[in-house]
């Protein structure tokens, strides 16, 4: 019985920081888009790769 005096304000404890961390997170946009990255990453690149200016002989010396 004795433990429960110490168990219990270590709970509300750790419910209030899993609350304030939760809502740190809402507040700095962490949840606003969650589809988008994984889509991002499946969308082909139509781009052109970059062209290299140099010649594309290997220097002999």
């Amino acid at each position: 019985m004795e433990s429960v005096y110490l168990l219990i304000p270590i709970s509300v404890l750790l419910v209030f920081g899993i609350a304030g961390a939760f809502w740190w997170s809402v507040k700095s946009g962490q949840f606003d888009d969650l589809e988008g990255p994984a889509f991002r990453v499946l969308m082909d690149d139509d781009s052109a790769p970059p062209q290299n200016d140099s010649d594309d002989k290997p220097a002999n010396g």
